[in-house]
Protein backbone atom coordinates (compact mmCIF):
# COMPACT_ATOMS: atom_id res chain seq x y z
CA UNK A 1 0.00 0.00 0.00
CA UNK A 2 0.93 3.57 -0.79
CA UNK A 3 0.66 4.34 3.00
CA UNK A 4 0.57 2.44 5.87
CA UNK A 5 -1.85 5.22 7.29
CA UNK A 6 -4.33 4.53 5.22
CA UNK A 7 -7.09 2.15 5.57
CA UNK A 8 -8.69 -0.25 2.83
CA UNK A 9 -11.58 1.98 2.21
CA UNK A 10 -9.07 4.85 1.79
CA UNK A 11 -6.36 3.31 0.01
CA UNK A 12 -9.17 2.35 -2.73
CA UNK A 13 -10.93 5.85 -2.73
CA UNK A 14 -6.95 7.36 -3.46
CA UNK A 15 -6.92 5.14 -6.18
CA UNK A 16 -9.86 5.65 -8.01
CA UNK A 17 -9.68 9.59 -7.69
CA UNK A 18 -8.12 11.62 -10.34
CA UNK A 19 -5.35 14.38 -10.17
CA UNK A 20 -7.87 17.62 -10.36
CA UNK A 21 -6.99 20.91 -11.20
CA UNK A 22 -9.51 23.56 -11.63
CA UNK A 23 -10.98 26.96 -9.23
CA UNK A 24 -11.77 26.66 -5.76
CA UNK A 25 -14.30 28.91 -4.75
CA UNK A 26 -13.62 31.91 -1.99
CA UNK A 27 -14.19 30.50 1.42
CA UNK A 28 -13.63 27.05 0.84
CA UNK A 29 -11.65 25.35 3.85
CA UNK A 30 -8.78 23.46 3.13
CA UNK A 31 -5.19 21.94 5.14
CA UNK A 32 -2.17 23.92 4.31
CA UNK A 33 1.18 23.02 6.11
CA UNK A 34 -0.82 21.32 8.47
CA UNK A 35 -2.93 23.98 9.31
CA UNK A 36 -6.52 25.14 8.52
CA UNK A 37 -6.58 27.92 6.13
CA UNK A 38 -9.82 29.57 4.25
CA UNK A 39 -9.49 30.77 0.80
CA UNK A 40 -10.22 34.56 0.11
CA UNK A 41 -10.54 34.29 -2.74
CA UNK A 42 -11.13 31.75 -6.27
CA UNK A 43 -8.27 30.00 -6.49
CA UNK A 44 -6.76 27.70 -9.32
CA UNK A 45 -5.29 24.73 -8.34
CA UNK A 46 -4.75 20.97 -7.14
CA UNK A 47 -7.59 19.52 -5.67
CA UNK A 48 -6.57 17.89 -2.27
CA UNK A 49 -9.84 15.55 -1.54
CA UNK A 50 -12.45 14.10 -3.79
CA UNK A 51 -14.67 17.28 -2.15
CA UNK A 52 -12.67 19.72 -3.57
CA UNK A 53 -12.62 18.37 -7.01
CA UNK A 54 -16.04 18.25 -7.16
CA UNK A 55 -16.61 22.22 -5.87
CA UNK A 56 -14.44 22.67 -8.65
CA UNK A 57 -17.68 22.25 -10.97
CA UNK A 58 -17.70 21.30 -15.15
CA UNK A 59 -14.43 22.89 -15.87
CA UNK A 60 -11.61 21.35 -13.65
CA UNK A 61 -9.19 19.25 -15.72
CA UNK A 62 -8.17 15.53 -14.97
CA UNK A 63 -4.51 16.51 -15.07
CA UNK A 64 -3.39 12.78 -15.02
CA UNK A 65 -5.82 11.28 -17.70
CA UNK A 66 -5.03 14.33 -20.01
CA UNK A 67 -1.16 13.22 -19.45
CA UNK A 68 -1.48 9.65 -20.28
CA UNK A 69 -3.92 10.73 -23.16
CA UNK A 70 -1.55 12.94 -25.34
CA UNK A 71 1.91 10.78 -24.16
CA UNK A 72 0.39 7.91 -25.55
CA UNK A 73 -1.48 9.39 -28.69
CA UNK A 74 2.26 10.88 -29.10
CA UNK A 75 4.55 7.51 -28.50
CA UNK A 76 1.63 6.18 -31.02
CA UNK A 77 2.44 8.73 -33.47
CA UNK A 78 6.47 8.45 -33.37
CA UNK A 79 6.16 4.76 -33.67
CA UNK A 80 4.31 4.17 -36.87
CA UNK A 81 6.35 7.60 -38.41
CA UNK A 82 9.73 6.39 -37.25
CA UNK A 83 8.54 2.51 -39.06
CA UNK A 84 7.15 4.88 -41.83
CA UNK A 85 10.76 6.69 -42.72
CA UNK A 86 12.47 3.48 -42.41
CA UNK A 87 10.47 1.02 -43.94
CA UNK A 88 12.54 -1.29 -46.45
CA UNK A 89 11.29 -3.20 -49.73
CA UNK A 90 13.94 -6.04 -48.21
CA UNK A 91 14.21 -7.51 -45.25
CA UNK A 92 11.92 -6.05 -42.94
CA UNK A 93 13.06 -5.71 -38.73
CA UNK A 94 10.62 -6.60 -36.12
CA UNK A 95 9.18 -2.82 -36.09
CA UNK A 96 8.33 -3.19 -39.66
CA UNK A 97 6.85 -6.58 -39.16
CA UNK A 98 4.57 -5.80 -35.91
CA UNK A 99 3.54 -2.05 -37.54
CA UNK A 100 2.68 -4.36 -41.24
CA UNK A 101 0.70 -6.89 -38.75
CA UNK A 102 -1.56 -4.58 -37.09
CA UNK A 103 -1.91 -2.55 -40.25
CA UNK A 104 -3.32 -5.26 -42.49
CA UNK A 105 -5.16 -6.30 -39.42
CA UNK A 106 -7.24 -3.47 -39.16
CA UNK A 107 -7.31 -3.07 -43.26
CA UNK A 108 -9.06 -6.35 -42.81
CA UNK A 109 -11.74 -5.54 -40.68
CA UNK A 110 -11.88 -2.11 -42.36
CA UNK A 111 -13.10 -4.03 -45.79
CA UNK A 112 -15.26 -6.60 -44.04
CA UNK A 113 -17.59 -3.91 -42.52
CA UNK A 114 -17.44 -0.85 -44.01
CA UNK A 115 -18.88 -0.98 -47.73
CA UNK A 116 -18.16 2.65 -48.72
CA UNK A 117 -15.81 5.15 -50.10
CA UNK A 118 -13.84 6.79 -47.64
CA UNK A 119 -10.22 7.08 -47.16
CA UNK A 120 -10.40 8.78 -43.91
CA UNK A 121 -11.95 5.59 -42.30
CA UNK A 122 -9.29 2.89 -42.37
CA UNK A 123 -6.30 5.42 -40.91
CA UNK A 124 -9.40 6.36 -37.90
CA UNK A 125 -9.61 2.74 -36.80
CA UNK A 126 -6.09 2.41 -36.95
CA UNK A 127 -5.66 5.15 -34.23
CA UNK A 128 -8.64 4.33 -32.76
CA UNK A 129 -7.39 0.76 -31.86
CA UNK A 130 -3.82 1.64 -31.12
CA UNK A 131 -4.54 4.35 -28.92
CA UNK A 132 -7.51 3.02 -27.10
CA UNK A 133 -5.27 -0.74 -26.51
CA UNK A 134 -2.48 1.87 -25.13
CA UNK A 135 -4.50 3.58 -22.57
CA UNK A 136 -5.68 0.37 -21.98
CA UNK A 137 -2.65 -1.10 -21.37
CA UNK A 138 -1.48 1.09 -18.48
CA UNK A 139 -3.56 -1.43 -16.77
CA UNK A 140 -0.99 -3.99 -16.23
CA UNK A 141 1.33 -1.69 -14.20
CA UNK A 142 1.33 -2.14 -10.70
CA UNK A 143 -0.78 0.33 -9.14
CA UNK A 144 0.93 1.50 -6.73
CA UNK A 145 4.26 2.80 -8.50
CA UNK A 146 3.67 5.97 -10.38
CA UNK A 147 0.96 6.90 -7.46
CA UNK A 148 4.11 6.73 -5.24
CA UNK A 149 6.06 8.35 -7.40
CA UNK A 150 3.99 11.02 -7.84
CA UNK A 151 3.00 11.52 -4.26
CA UNK A 152 6.79 11.95 -3.94
CA UNK A 153 7.27 14.69 -6.21
CA UNK A 154 3.90 16.26 -5.15
CA UNK A 155 5.69 15.90 -1.66
CA UNK A 156 9.43 17.81 -2.71
CA UNK A 157 8.24 20.18 -5.37
CA UNK A 158 5.14 21.84 -4.28
CA UNK A 159 5.71 20.87 -0.12
CA UNK A 160 2.09 18.51 -0.55
CA UNK A 161 1.38 15.79 1.74
CA UNK A 162 1.86 12.79 -0.23
CA UNK A 163 -2.08 11.12 0.50
CA UNK A 164 -3.26 14.82 -0.90
CA UNK A 165 -1.73 14.02 -4.24
CA UNK A 166 -3.61 11.77 -6.57
CA UNK A 167 -2.77 10.41 -9.82
CA UNK A 168 -4.57 7.54 -11.56
CA UNK A 169 -2.44 6.23 -14.35
CA UNK A 170 -5.45 4.92 -16.46
CA UNK A 171 -7.03 6.87 -18.68
CA UNK A 172 -9.86 4.64 -19.69
CA UNK A 173 -11.17 4.24 -16.12
CA UNK A 174 -12.18 8.11 -16.83
CA UNK A 175 -15.47 8.30 -18.18
CA UNK A 176 -14.61 12.08 -19.28
CA UNK A 177 -11.78 10.19 -21.41
CA UNK A 178 -14.19 7.21 -22.89
CA UNK A 179 -17.03 9.83 -23.83
CA UNK A 180 -14.66 12.08 -25.22
CA UNK A 181 -13.75 9.48 -27.51
CA UNK A 182 -17.04 8.05 -28.58
CA UNK A 183 -18.50 11.65 -28.53
CA UNK A 184 -15.55 12.18 -31.19
CA UNK A 185 -17.02 9.23 -33.17
CA UNK A 186 -20.03 10.46 -33.15
CA UNK A 187 -19.75 14.06 -34.61
CA UNK A 188 -17.95 12.11 -37.40
CA UNK A 189 -21.17 9.53 -37.77
CA UNK A 190 -23.35 12.52 -37.63
CA UNK A 191 -21.78 14.37 -40.49
CA UNK A 192 -21.36 12.17 -42.76
CA UNK A 193 -24.71 11.00 -41.98
CA UNK A 194 -25.90 14.43 -43.82
CA UNK A 195 -23.44 14.75 -46.36
CA UNK A 196 -23.97 11.61 -47.83
CA UNK A 197 -27.56 11.48 -46.81
CA UNK A 198 -28.49 15.80 -46.77
CA UNK A 199 -30.26 16.63 -43.75
CA UNK A 200 -33.56 15.52 -45.37
CA UNK A 201 -32.80 12.18 -46.09
CA UNK A 202 -30.94 12.11 -42.24
CA UNK A 203 -34.15 13.58 -41.01
CA UNK A 204 -36.07 10.81 -42.98
CA UNK A 205 -34.11 8.36 -41.07
CA UNK A 206 -35.21 9.43 -38.33
CA UNK A 207 -38.93 9.79 -38.52
CA UNK A 208 -39.55 7.92 -41.37
CA UNK A 209 -38.56 4.52 -39.82
CA UNK A 210 -39.39 1.93 -38.71
CA UNK A 211 -43.11 2.87 -39.22
CA UNK A 212 -44.66 3.47 -41.63
CA UNK A 213 -47.75 4.22 -43.87
CA UNK A 214 -49.43 5.31 -46.89
CA UNK A 215 -51.91 7.14 -45.23
CA UNK A 216 -50.91 10.49 -44.85
CA UNK A 217 -52.68 11.19 -41.73
CA UNK A 218 -51.68 7.59 -40.36
CA UNK A 219 -48.01 8.19 -41.40
CA UNK A 220 -48.29 11.77 -39.71
CA UNK A 221 -49.18 10.53 -36.28
CA UNK A 222 -46.17 7.71 -36.54
CA UNK A 223 -43.66 10.63 -37.44
CA UNK A 224 -43.37 11.91 -33.36
CA UNK A 225 -43.34 7.74 -32.03
CA UNK A 226 -40.63 7.48 -34.87
CA UNK A 227 -38.35 10.08 -33.85
CA UNK A 228 -38.75 9.15 -30.44
CA UNK A 229 -37.33 5.28 -31.21
CA UNK A 230 -34.71 6.42 -33.91
CA UNK A 231 -33.52 9.73 -31.41
CA UNK A 232 -32.97 7.03 -28.53
CA UNK A 233 -31.24 4.30 -30.82
CA UNK A 234 -29.21 7.04 -31.79
CA UNK A 235 -28.07 8.33 -28.89
CA UNK A 236 -27.30 5.04 -27.20
CA UNK A 237 -24.27 4.44 -29.75
CA UNK A 238 -22.02 7.04 -28.42
CA UNK A 239 -23.43 6.33 -24.27
CA UNK A 240 -22.90 2.00 -25.17
CA UNK A 241 -19.41 3.11 -26.69
CA UNK A 242 -17.97 4.86 -24.24
CA UNK A 243 -19.52 3.19 -21.03
CA UNK A 244 -18.33 -0.07 -22.69
CA UNK A 245 -14.82 0.91 -22.15
CA UNK A 246 -15.17 2.80 -19.10
CA UNK A 247 -16.59 -0.46 -17.65
CA UNK A 248 -14.83 -3.18 -18.39
CA UNK A 249 -11.24 -1.17 -17.37
CA UNK A 250 -12.83 0.52 -14.15
CA UNK A 251 -13.85 -2.95 -13.42
CA UNK A 252 -10.53 -4.35 -14.02
CA UNK A 253 -8.54 -1.64 -12.07
CA UNK A 254 -10.85 -1.91 -9.22
CA UNK A 255 -9.64 -6.17 -9.24
CA UNK A 256 -6.06 -5.09 -9.42
CA UNK A 257 -6.50 -2.61 -6.23
CA UNK A 258 -8.35 -4.96 -4.36
CA UNK A 259 -5.02 -7.70 -4.83
CA UNK A 260 -3.15 -5.36 -3.81
CA UNK A 261 -4.64 -4.69 -0.45
CA UNK A 262 -3.41 -8.39 0.29
CA UNK A 263 0.51 -7.14 0.21
CA UNK A 264 0.89 -7.04 4.18
CA UNK A 265 2.36 -10.36 5.09
CA UNK A 266 4.41 -12.44 3.33
CA UNK A 267 1.73 -15.50 3.03
CA UNK A 268 -0.96 -13.41 1.56
CA UNK A 269 2.03 -11.27 -0.12
CA UNK A 270 2.57 -14.84 -2.01
CA UNK A 271 -1.09 -15.43 -2.93
CA UNK A 272 -1.71 -11.98 -3.96
CA UNK A 273 1.09 -12.27 -6.51
CA UNK A 274 -0.26 -15.12 -7.58
CA UNK A 275 -3.63 -13.49 -8.20
CA UNK A 276 -1.97 -10.31 -9.69
CA UNK A 277 0.00 -12.14 -12.31
CA UNK A 278 -3.15 -14.34 -12.92
CA UNK A 279 -5.23 -11.59 -13.64
CA UNK A 280 -2.32 -9.17 -15.51
CA UNK A 281 -2.30 -12.29 -18.18
CA UNK A 282 -5.69 -12.97 -18.21
CA UNK A 283 -6.37 -8.75 -18.71
CA UNK A 284 -4.32 -8.89 -21.96
CA UNK A 285 -7.17 -9.99 -23.58
CA UNK A 286 -9.51 -7.52 -22.13
CA UNK A 287 -7.42 -4.62 -22.74
CA UNK A 288 -7.08 -6.13 -26.80
CA UNK A 289 -10.62 -7.09 -26.88
CA UNK A 290 -11.78 -3.27 -25.59
CA UNK A 291 -9.75 -2.25 -28.23
CA UNK A 292 -10.37 -4.06 -31.18
CA UNK A 293 -14.91 -3.86 -29.78
CA UNK A 294 -14.30 -0.06 -29.88
CA UNK A 295 -12.59 0.13 -33.45
CA UNK A 296 -15.04 -2.51 -34.83
CA UNK A 297 -18.25 -0.71 -33.85
CA UNK A 298 -16.70 2.67 -34.75
CA UNK A 299 -15.91 1.34 -38.04
CA UNK A 300 -19.73 -0.25 -37.96
CA UNK A 301 -21.21 3.13 -37.31
CA UNK A 302 -19.56 5.13 -40.08
CA UNK A 303 -20.76 2.61 -42.35
CA UNK A 304 -23.95 3.34 -41.21
CA UNK A 305 -23.30 6.86 -42.11
CA UNK A 306 -22.32 6.37 -45.20
CA UNK A 307 -25.23 3.57 -46.31
CA UNK A 308 -28.07 5.28 -48.21
CA UNK A 309 -31.76 3.15 -47.95
CA UNK A 310 -33.04 2.16 -51.32
CA UNK A 311 -35.62 5.06 -51.11
CA UNK A 312 -33.52 7.45 -51.21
Amino acid sequence: MSSENLTSSDYIKHHLQNLTFGKLPAGTEREIDGQKVVLQQDTWTFAHSAGEAKQMGFWAIHVDSMFWSVTLGLVFLWFFRRVARQVTAGVPGLAQNFAEWICEFVDTNVRGSFAGKNDMVAPLAITIFAWVFLLNLMDLLPVDWLPFLAGQLGHSLLGVEPHHVYFKVVPTTDPNITFGLSLAVFVLMLYYSIKIKGAGGFLGELTLHPFSSKNPLLQALFIPINFLLEFVSLLAKPLSLSLRLYGNMYAGEMIFILIALMYGGWILGLFGGLLQLGWAIFHILIITLQAFIFMTLTIVYMDMAHTVPEHH
